[in-house]
């Protein structure tokens, strides 16, 4: 106080005004905070109820009973983060006629003014149980946000149909839940039956945390195969369907489900689970999904997967990535994204190794286990790495790590120049720049040492153990490559990651034994994948995707495209004075090689407009090329180990 004195005479010895108060209004106080949670054992037990048979209406009912373990006011989280979305996206829009009792007595509550995923309320002196009633009314359109009941099947993640108390570690409270699924429907989960009965399925008692990252898939039309019996501990694949023949998988199929258990055991060298499911929807009526899981994953594709096999090739990367994360960002998790309730901020500066390395292994383990060919592999990656030649001019001004936040500031939705804007690059750029590491490694160990060295020393410990994430930061990771491998890693992440560096990673197919390059005929793999999404993609062919109605969903920034004027939503209605067609767009595209102009006729809501599109490069489509006599490290890569 004395110093404080001495320097405001000082001030005013010196002439220095000293500032007066503001006559503007003031900041109200802030309410006091949410209680933090702490790691102690919560002194009794929550249950979850789930009808989830009002499939007209689409809604779960649920009813909780909560023990009153304290006289005086409670907090009451619903589930905000959702840790394999890496983002605060719970849909709590979606919850409705929430009530409160105690003891049967109704309850007032009051939302948190700022936690509003957090409800307050103060249960009469002597109370032991409060008793929380709400409806999780679940999208009846897709303009709603994801479709999660049909009539055929549903999803039901616990993660939202489940409130829990303030205070306390997710992983310190139990939980006994149960649910009511239509007659007869199967159905999956990594939660460990009870009992069944009227209907009813119960569950054994486990903790909250656990029970939030065990969703259930159920149908009408289900199917499990056993792909791993050994006794280790079970891998299964749960399977629902729009329809009964969708289910006709040939052993074969089934197979190169078993030998992707059997290439991820070689690869990380133990498992992080004491069982796993995967819970597969082939559907075109409940919404896509693909979202992992300790134990499980939920995975939504397209209804063909089986009885189409060899059109189904882009879809067939999906299960191998959501296995891997079982390893790689579910057991082995980053330190600033591992929180202890789901109500607190998490950070996503390291997805480029929970996301990007997954990505990386997800396409090394579907090749491994035959689930896509090598050539299949070849073809994904020379799309990947056209996208990081050509079609990410925002690495100009925005690094990898930056895109690390867009989960939390995008939330996956709509943009309109996402190769100027960026999108979660994270994932395949990252998955370019762990290649451009495994093939560095190669390289130098002398084909000694690769990716799959770091994979078993850092993913690969505590075999057996699942119910603790072990978590990790950026020095361990460039600790860990440089015992495999001794190179300045630290730099070469930096440098490629967080830093802003318009250089695009392909130095790891280049190593790899190949090159990028393109042609007039699109591969398999393309065409198939414009199939699947239906899309015509001509993003190097001048700059522009558009779907099946000619309305245009994507232009690459600074192309043609962009610089004729066309955006998102114009929709092209002629071209060189004849109606659209796909067939007739491309050939006029070939045409202008040689010169000739190509004139569009573009309706933009109620505005039509002529546009000349100036584009000479004619059709290109990325593939890869093999470099004479380089080796072929990708050959090696993608082999199934013995």
């Amino acid at each position: 106080m004395r110093s404080s004195a001495l320097a405001l005479v000082a001030l005013l010895a010196a002439g220095t005004a000293v500032a007066q108060p503001s006559q503007g209004p003031q900041p109200t106080p802030l309410p006091p905070p949410v209680a933090e949670p702490r790691d102690v054992a919560y002194p009794g037990v929550i249950t979850v109820d789930v009808d989830a048979t009002d499939l007209e209406r689409r809604i779960f009912r649920v009813r909780q009973t909560i023990p009153v373990t304290a006289p005086g006011p409670m907090t009451i989280h619903f589930p905000k983060w959702v840790p394999g979305g890496h983002a605060p996206r719970n849909p709590i829009y979606n919850i409705a006629g929430l009530t409160f009792r105690a003891d049967g007595q109704p309850l007032a509550w009051k939302r948190d003014p700022i936690e509003v995923f957090s409800f307050h309320v103060t249960p009469p002196a002597g109370a032991r149980t409060l008793e929380v009633e709400f409806q999780h009314v679940t999208p009846t359109a897709a303009d709603q946000g994801r479709v999660l009941i049909t009539p055929e099947m549903l999803n039901a993640q616990w993660i939202s149909l489940a409130m829990y108390p303030a205070g306390y570690y997710m992983r310190r409270i139990p939980v006994d839940a149960s649910i009511r699924l239509p007659a007869g429907w199967g159905y999956g989960t990594a939660m460990e039956t009870e009992s069944e009965a009227g209907g009813v399925v119960r569950f054994k008692r486990t903790d909250f945390d656990t029970f939030t990252d065990s969703p259930l898939f159920a149908g009408k039309y289900f199917k499990r195969y056993d792909l791993d019996t050994s006794g280790k501990s079970p891998v299964r694949l749960n399977i629902v369907a729009d329809r009964p023949e969708l289910l006709a998988a040939t052993p074969e199929q089934i197979e190169k489900h078993r030998e992707l258990v059997r290439q991820a055991d070689k690869l990380f060298g133990a498992r992080h689970f004491d069982h796993y499911d995967f819970l597969l929807a082939l559907t075109e009526r409940m919404g896509g999904i693909g979202l992992e899981h300790q134990r499980s994953s939920e995975n939504g594709t397209t209804p063909t997967y089986f009885t189409e096999w060899s059109k189904t090739a882009p879809a067939r990367n999906l299960l191998p990535h959501e296995y891997a994360h079982s390893w790689d960002g579910k057991y082995r998790r980053p330190a600033d994204l591992w929180r202890p309730t789901l109500n607190e901020p998490m950070r996503d500066s390291l997805l480029w190794v929970y996301e990007g390395q997954d990505q990386y292994w997800g396409f090394v383990l579907g090749a491994r286990s035959g689930l896509v060919t090598k050539q299949q592999t070849l073809d994904a990656l020379a799309m990947t790495a056209a996208t990081f030649s050509e079609g990410r001019p925002g690495a100009q001004w925005r690094s990898v790590e930056d895109t690390t936040n867009d989960p939390i500031l995008a939330g996956r939705r709509p943009i309109p120049w996402t190769s100027w804007q960026r999108s979660e690059d994270y994932y395949s750029e990252g998955q370019l720049v762990w290649l451009d590491v495994d093939t560095l490694i190669r390289e130098r160990s002398g084909g000694r040492k690769s990716l799959d060295d770091f994979a078993k020393a850092f993913f690969g410990v505590n075999d057996g153990e699942w119910k603790q994430p072990l978590t990790y930061t950026f020095e361990e990771v460039v600790e860990t490559l440089n015992k495999v491998q001794p190179y300045d890693w630290g730099k070469f992440l930096d440098v490629k990651l967080r830093q802003v560096s318009p250089e695009f990673p392909l130095a790891g197919v280049e190593r790899g034994g190949y090159r990028l390059i393109y042609t007039e005929t699109p591969t398999d793999y393309w065409t198939d994948n414009e199939a699947s999404r239906k899309i015509v993609d001509l993003t190097y062919s001048g700059g522009l995707v558009l779907n099946r109605e000619a309305r245009i969903t994507g232009v690459l920034w600074d192309s043609a495209a962009f610089k004729a004027g066309l955006t998102v939503g114009d929709q092209i209605l002629a071209v060189n004075g004849i109606a659209y067609d796909t067939g007739r767009f491309k050939e006029a595209i070939k045409a202008a090689k040689a010169g000739e102009p190509i004139s569009l006729i573009v309706k933009d809501g109620d505005h039509f407009r002529t546009v000349a599109f100036e584009w000479r490069g004619g059709l290109r489509y990325p593939r890869l090329e093999r470099i004479e006599g380089a080796p072929d490290r990708l050959g090696s890569i993608y082999a199934p180990r013995k």
